[in-house]
């Protein structure tokens, strides 16, 4: 797989030693790269214990309430660090295309790939209770940065005159209903992911992305 195009991993390197007095910082990066690991594994925010948490760092778990004061700000803290992550692998893809409807094929097939290799993540960020129940204002940087590719892909006449933000919107749901009936429904025999998520899932579920994506020589 390309470097451009390769999504995040999760924080590794197993259980940390206990940190020295005054590294309290590290600690709470250690805390976060832990439960990144554990809903990753789990794909559900309600399984999270703080407890597995501290045990995955090796520190008590009252170290934990220390740094969070509660399970859902924790896994708030580590949503927001991944989300965070995945904007810069994102953007760091977009580098490898020629022209802005590359740019933007790259940003789907990068973010598809993300998914494909963390489920559980992708579950917690975006089907879980919290998601549910809290706002996740950070996740509109990326949502953002979408709209302001497809702009960039009318503004140079490889799509026709649209709402960018609307444009944006249908081809993020398309998308998003592409790869979640695939973490959802896993034993299904799926075609390879790209065949799936960029070009075809993205056209056949939208007309409004249709039409844009074949202009733009998505769709043969």
């Amino acid at each position: 797989m390309d470097k451009t195009t390769s999504a995040p991993a999760c924080p590794r390197g197993g259980r940390q030693g206990r940190n020295p007095r005054g590294q309290g910082e590290r600690l709470r990066e250690d805390i976060i790269g832990a439960a990144l690991r554990l809903l990753d594994e789990l794909g559900d925010d309600q399984a999270l214990s703080m407890r597995a948490v501290a045990r995955e760092v090796s520190v008590a778990a009252t170290s934990v309430y220390i740094h969070f004061a509660d399970r859902d700000a924790l896994v708030l803290a580590a949503l927001e660090r991944f989300h965070r992550n995945l904007v810069e692998a994102v953007d760091q893809a977009e580098t490898g295309a020629a022209d802005p409807a590359g740019k933007l094929r790259a940003r789907v097939l990068l973010l598809s790939r993300w998914v494909q290799q963390h489920p559980g993540l992708y579950k917690v960020l975006h089907e879980s209770m919290l998601n549910q129940r809290a706002a996740m204002s950070f996740k509109q940087e990326l949502a953002a940065r979408t709209t302001a590719a497809v702009q960039r892909c009318i503004d140079a006449g490889l799509a026709p005159a649209d709402d960018a933000a609307v444009t944006s919107l249908d081809l993020r749901a398309a998308v998003h209903r592409a790869v979640s009936t695939r973490v959802n429904q896993p034993d299904l025999p799926w075609p390879p992911l790209e065949e799936q998520v960029a070009p075809s899932s993205s056209a056949s579920h939208s007309p409004r992305v249709h039409r844009r994506m074949e202009s733009s020589g998505y769709v043969a």
